[in-house]
């Protein structure tokens, strides 16, 4: 930008030493028939012609080089100042500066006369855009005075002095800055109300998520949970640990797909549906097929991944059913790292697919991680790389559940502005020794049936059950539990039956499995039958019961007593 035919009419310049003298305008020779006959035909009586180049008043394209340039700026609504020389002196500010922040000398620095540049950091820039040779632009930033500017700063060449046509040129930088303070509170007021749906994303998810994990009597189990930065919207992220009785527990987490309170929504009816199945005590793939069909109703343009998995002691394993969600990962007693992948089925809300369920041992001193794909899913690299980081950090996190969650969120580069959800599940089977070992005992028999059966289980029930010191009141009520049980399977079931025994450091279990899988309910009996009083006298003494189908077809009925602490 050339500021050379203006320049002279700045202050501190020498002025012109005459003004412009007037030139009157030949029309130029045109051929016959180039003009219409109208025009052609205008009288000229002395009367002063139009100027060529428009109508009068209103100069054409040709006279824009005539226009008095500082005229135009003293009007135009935005700031400009004009500045020469490497200590940047004052060579002009037009009427909307001068408005803005007062009056300004010319000729000082801008550093004593523009304080106003310096308080909105722009005298650094002013050296950049006079070495470079190169605009530069700031955008909003916010003066003392509380308004918003968007400041343009572009390097021009002044004349030093002298008149127009011969003076010496040097570098100076133009000012132009724009009030955007409209702008800029508007922009605010989106950010604040995003960040109040964001916070209360935040809130209803964490609401929604377990506040308290429960702890069953064999495992160990922590969970963390992260929403994403503050320029991510809070995801459907959610787990969850529930007790089934008998030992048993349930592992679950999830993702639902989509973002906002919306998807914290789903969120919450699922996990709340999960609890219910759950207390069915059906098997993974089961409970999976329910949600499935429930998240279709739920919302029909939201789909979840989740893994639903039930620990049993009993069996020392994790069976599993997946929809669509990453892979447990397990560390065995020896460090190995086992990815259970399969089986796997569609997200749930998709229907028409029919789950299976899996599983992967988890005995004595495992630890097994659930997660959502926040803590693996990165954009520069495929999600298979992330899991494998996972399971390189996993090999090597030792401690607590807690402590492993913990180092796996760091291990795995997770920080408060990671841009997805992170939910991180870890339950461990600790291997017990020494007098902590002597809490946790099991003992079986097996009954084959007949008139001998009832005689002999409870034979077996005082026995272990006075071999593990528990105080007469419980020991006669655990028999009693344990011929009722084995009477009810005799007279309702079907061989091969079986009775189960074990104590843990908080409660007595009691289970009875045989071939029928016709689950028992609990009834009113009636003065005159002979029947229907087993399950009604173990449901009275017992702390909790409940049954469920085994996968061989037959089933599983319990009965469990709280220990005095």
């Amino acid at each position: 930008m050339n500021f050379t035919r203006w320049s002279a009419r700045l202050p501190g310049t020498q002025r012109r030493a005459a003004a412009r003298t007037e030139q009157a305008i030949a029309p130029a020779p045109r051929g016959d028939g180039s003009v219409p006959a109208a025009r052609a035909e205008r009288p000229t009586d002395g009367a002063e012609p139009p100027p060529p180049d428009g109508p009068a008043g209103r100069p054409g394209p040709d006279g824009i080089d005539e226009l008095p340039i500082r005229e135009v700026l003293d009007r135009i609504p935005a700031l400009v100042a004009l500045v020469h020389g490497t200590d940047h002196r004052i060579a002009y500010v037009n009427d909307a500066y001068v408005a803005a922040f007062g009056p300004r000398p010319v000729g000082e620095t801008a550093r004593v006369a523009l304080p106003e540049l310096e308080e909105l950091g722009l005298l650094p820039l002013l050296d950049q855009v006079l070495r470079s040779s190169k605009p530069r632009t700031v955008k909003s930033r916010k003066a003392p005075s509380g308004r918003s500017y968007t400041v343009t700063c572009t390097p021009v060449t002044l004349p030093l002095g002298g008149s127009a046509a011969g003076s010496e040129e040097g570098g100076g930088v133009l000012v132009f800055a724009a009030d955007v303070t409209d702008h800029a509170e508007a922009a605010e007021r989106l950010r604040t109300s995003e960040r109040a749906q964001r916070e209360t994303a935040v809130t209803l998810q964490k609401s929604l998520l377990p506040q308290e994990l429960e702890q069953p009597d064999d495992l160990r189990i922590a969970a963390t949970y992260q929403p994403g930065g503050t320029e991510a919207a809070v995801g459907g992220d959610w787990y969850d640990v529930i007790t089934l009785g008998g030992g048993r527990t349930a592992l679950v987490i999830g993702d639902v797909m989509g973002r906002g309170v919306r998807a914290a929504a789903v969120m919450g009816q699922l996990r709340t549906a999960v609890r219910a199945y759950a207390r069915l005590d059906l098997p993974p793939h089961e409970v999976l097929q329910l949600l499935d069909g429930l998240a279709a109703e739920i919302d029909a343009s939201q789909i979840a991944t989740c893994v639903y998995a039930v620990h049993d002691p009993n069996e020392g394993s994790l069976v599993y059913a997946s929809a669509g969600h990453l892979p447990i990962l397990v560390r065995d007693e020896n460090g190995t790292i086992h990815r259970a992948e399969e089986p796997t089925g569609p997200p749930l809300g998709t229907g028409g697919w029919l789950h299976t369920s899996g599983s992967v041992p988890l005995g004595p001193g495992s630890t097994a991680v659930l997660y959502t794909d926040g803590l693996v899913e990165r954009r520069s690299e495929d999600i298979d790389e992330g899991v494998a980081s996972l399971e390189r950090a996993l090999a090597g996190a030792t401690g607590t559940p807690q402590v492993v969650c913990d180092r796996l969120i760091r291990a795995l580069g997770v920080t408060a502005d990671h841009d997805d959800d992170v939910a991180v599940l870890v339950l461990q089977h600790p291997a017990r020794a020494g007098s902590d070992a002597e809490l946790f005992r099991n003992a079986a028999l097996e009954l084959l049936g007949g008139v001998e059966a009832a005689p002999r289980a409870r034979a077996f029930a005082t026995g272990v059950l006075a071999s593990w010191r528990f105080s007469p009141e419980l020991h006669d009520l655990g028999v009693l539990a344990a011929s009722e049980l084995v009477a009810n399977s005799l007279q309702h079931g079907t061989p091969p039956m079986r009775l189960r025994l074990r104590r843990t450091d908080r409660r007595l279990i009691i289970e009875v499995t045989d071939g029928d899988d016709h689950l028992p309910r609990r009834r009113r009996a009636e003065p005159a039958d002979e029947a229907g009083r087993g399950i009604a006298i173990v449901a009275t003494i017992a702390s909790n019961w409940g049954s469920r189908r085994t996968p061989g077809g037959g089933k599983a009925v319990w009965c469990e007593f709280a220990l005095p602490k």
